[in-house]
């Protein structure tokens, strides 16, 4: 092997690792996300675990986490608008990442 590929493959190995901590990061702040909003409407135990599962799922409904911010605010209606669960998922996503980060 070249070092031309020895390269290419770093590259790629780099990349692989840095989008499945993405994927990861981004799932464990959803999971938060659901478990924030399941207090909010009066859950725990079992269920705010259920509910927070199902947060990760809306997120594959489509790219981008536009489909956990209108499931969630659909969920809350009242006790939260889309620009505080944006706001939250954003201070989520960096504690999730932190976590991440700890955790390798």
């Amino acid at each position: 092997m070249t070092t031309f590929d020895d390269r290419e493959n770093a590259f790629e190995n780099r990349y692989a690792h840095d989008e499945e901590m993405k994927f990861k990061a981004q799932a464990r702040c959803n999971k938060m996300l659901g478990l924030w909003a399941a207090e909010l409407l009066g859950k725990s135990g079992d269920a705010a675990d259920s509910y927070a599962r199902d947060v990760i799922i809306a997120d594959f409904e489509e790219a981008g986490h536009e489909d956990v911010v209108r499931k969630v605010a659909a969920d809350l209606g009242d006790l939260a608008d889309a620009d505080t669960i944006r706001a939250k998922m954003a201070a989520l996503l960096i504690v999730a990442k932190g976590q991440i980060i700890n955790e390798a």
